[in-house]
């Protein structure tokens, strides 16, 4: 059995935020709009992955 692959998502707007380095509130309102690549809404939770938001903003995941 082969080890698996660490899981590629981030979960909530203040996990989003630490990682593109924004407020939380201005996170949120990017997700609200649209703007961040892969975002959806899961229940009350926001989720996104790691690998499309470091290609959107040019930066290693």
């Amino acid at each position: 059995m082969t080890q698996a692959e660490p899981l590629d998502l981030v979960w909530g707007a203040r996990a989003i935020a630490r990682l593109i380095g924004k407020t939380e509130r201005a996170t949120f309102a990017m997700l609200e709009a649209g703007y961040l690549p892969g975002a959806r809404k899961v229940g009350i939770q926001w989720v996104v992955s790691r690998s499309a938001l470091a290609e959107h903003f040019g930066v290693a995941a």
